[in-house]
């Protein structure tokens, strides 16, 4: 890689005085006096902190994530690069999402922790940020109020977990549990097996190895410019990790010095870019919600027929489950993102800024790709277009997606009767009835499970198969919600269905036993009802009462957009002025 210190010119340098934190602590008044000395309070001489950048690091360790835990210990290497750079920093923690264990689901709080971040940032006296995460809704949720803040800022990934093993065979964690959890219920494996791949299916800190949600937004974020190249796929205990932590320490207080905000890097060609990787890597769907609700916080209109326009001409390149085989370790060795990425320059906008570089052409030059099978050339991709596709139709007139690269490829087109379930409650109870004569061929379908029905849209998406189908060997069906589903997850899941079944959208209105088609090709999800018999249905149907009386789930009913447009809230996305706060 190419030497950022031997390609830049000379930057100007801003003044202490210009400092964001100077307006606590140098303007000479009785709150800078009272500032300075709860700084001395805390155990700081002057000469640590004043006239220097004050780093927040936001860090979301916490003892229930194991995604992140480790990041107690990258928070002081983080602290140790902005010591030798001559900063300051203050570690701030901040809510943590753990995709395992949060019910009903983190999603419901990806915008609470955005909120948190942003007025952190504000309110303090910051000057930069160091973004600490990467579970699923942890890397969206830092970049969309560090956006909104518009600080300097740079994101340290939290880097993938070790591949996993059992019998001789390597796992990927989310990705293998839904397989083998369909064959103990199949009865090809028993509760001994069962239990030696609970102790095999997830190694070490760090979040899924696999190309799950959470690998595809860090490698967004890389992609984006607001990582340290390569920091995205680092395995979380590699001791790689913890040098690219103190190198965005040290870089952060550059970035504050040269005056560099966040928005001069997350730009339309950016956010443009961030979907071409998310696309050539057969990411998840889960990044369509993300990436358009992180570039509304940046004043960017992206859009669902983005992803659609640009996944049509993309090839995937990355052979990483759960549509390929490999994991992402083996794509760190291989080259990594910045190899990755290389192999996408003609589809880049190599001309705008990074973090860590003046160009993204710049960051790229010399990056290398060891190992063609992981990381493919545009001679031979894994798919020739990318693994997201949009659809629309009756049934979706707003949208929905589907991960088409991780189907089987027979049910890409295919009519079915529709099995309708109410939410996944029912869904649980009933999905092993035989007397639902549920067939290979039937369309299931859940509803109730969107940003509001769910609440917060969780990963239901991936329908569970009856049991008497899976013991015939059927492991693939039309699935239909308006739920999300997990990045790790795979099948012919159609997702995001919208507008959601809870606020009226056609998906309510669907019966047990009619006929849905779905045909991937030609980007279309249609009930085979006529308009009449739709009206006479949308007349009888009644809204359900909301669930929240008071709390942050009155606050989130009352303001969460649909999926189409990124579920946010309103008022986070809307553009407006927020005025600085009087720290004197």
């Amino acid at each position: 890689m190419t030497d950022r210190r031997e390609t830049r010119g000379p930057r100007p340098r801003r003044g202490p005085e210009e400092l964001r934190s100077h307006r606590w602590y140098g303007t000479g008044g009785l709150r800078s006096f009272s500032h300075r000395a709860r700084t001395r309070q805390l155990g700081y001489l002057p000469e640590e902190h004043l006239g220097k950048p004050v780093i927040a690091i936001l860090n979301t360790w916490s003892d229930i994530n194991p995604c992140h835990q480790h990041l107690r210990e990258r928070a002081e290497a983080v602290k140790r690069g902005v010591w030798q750079a001559g900063g300051f920093p203050l570690e701030f923690p901040v809510a943590t999402l753990s995709e395992t264990f949060q019910k009903p689901t983190p999603m419901l709080y990806r915008n609470l922790l955005s909120l948190e971040t942003e007025e952190l940032l504000r309110s303090y006296p910051v000057d930069g940020a160091v973004l600490m995460g990467g579970c699923d809704k942890t890397t969206p949720a830092l970049l969309m109020g560090a956006a909104s803040a518009d600080l300097p800022a740079v994101l340290v990934p939290a880097g993938p977990m070790l591949r996993g093993h059992w019998r001789g065979e390597t796992l990927g964690s989310g990705t293998d549990m839904w397989k083998y959890w369909d064959d103990y219920r199949a009865g090809l494996i028993g509760d001994c097996e069962l239990a030696e791949l609970e102790c095999g299916l997830a190694r070490s800190p760090g979040h899924c190895m696999t190309m799950g949600t959470a690998s595809t937004m860090t490698g967004a974020a890389e992609a984006l410019g607001v990582t340290m190249p390569g920091a995205a796929a680092i395995p979380a205990v590699d001791s790689g990790h913890s040098r690219m932590a103190a190198a965005a320490g040290r870089r952060i207080v550059e970035l504050v010095w040269e005056g560099r905000s966040l928005s001069t890097v997350l730009t339309r060609e950016a956010y443009e870019d961030a979907v071409t990787t998310v696309c050539a890597l057969g990411g998840s769907t889960n990044a369509v919600i993300h990436l358009i609700a992180m570039a509304g916080r940046s004043g960017i209109g992206l859009t669902l027929d983005d992803f659609d326009r640009i996944a049509r001409t993309t090839p995937v390149l990355a052979d990483l489950r759960p549509g390929g085989k490999y994991l992402m370790e083996d794509f760190h060795q291989a080259g990594g993102m910045p190899g990755f990425l290389s192999r996408l320059r003609d589809r880049l906008h190599l001309d705008r800024p990074t973090v860590a570089h003046d160009t993204l052409r710049e960051q790229l030059a010399g990056a290398l790709v060891h190992d063609d099978d992981v990381i493919r050339t545009a001679d031979d991709p894994l798919s020739a277009e990318g693994g997201i596709a949009v659809l629309r139709g009756n049934l979706a007139p707003d949208g929905a997606v589907i991960k088409h690269l991780a189907a089987e490829p027979h049910l890409l087109r295919h009519t079915g009767p529709a099995v309708v379930f109410e939410d996944y409650r029912a869904l649980q109870a009933g999905i092993d009835d035989p007397a639902l004569g549920i067939t290979a061929d039937s369309v299931l379908v859940l509803r109730g499970s969107g940003p509001l029905g769910g609440p917060g849209m969780p990963e239901y998406g991936m329908l569970p198969i009856p049991g008497h189908l899976l013991r015939q060997g059927v492991r693939d069906m039309v699935r239909l919600s308006d739920a999300r589903m997990s990045g790790t997850s795979y099948g012919a899941c159609v997702l995001h269905i919208a507008p959601e079944s809870w606020v009226g959208g056609p998906l309510a209105l669907v019966e047990s036993g009619d006929l849905i088609t779905l045909d991937v090709p030609a980007r279309t999800l249609r009930l085979e009802v006529d308009d009449a018999e739709l009206e006479r249905r949308r007349a009888a149907w009644q809204p359900p009462p909301a669930r929240y009386g008071r709390g942050y789930g009155a606050l989130y009913e009352e303001h969460i957009t649909q999926a189409d447009t990124g579920c946010d809230f309103a008022f986070l996305a809307r553009p407006g002025e927020v005025p600085e706060p009087h720290a004197g």
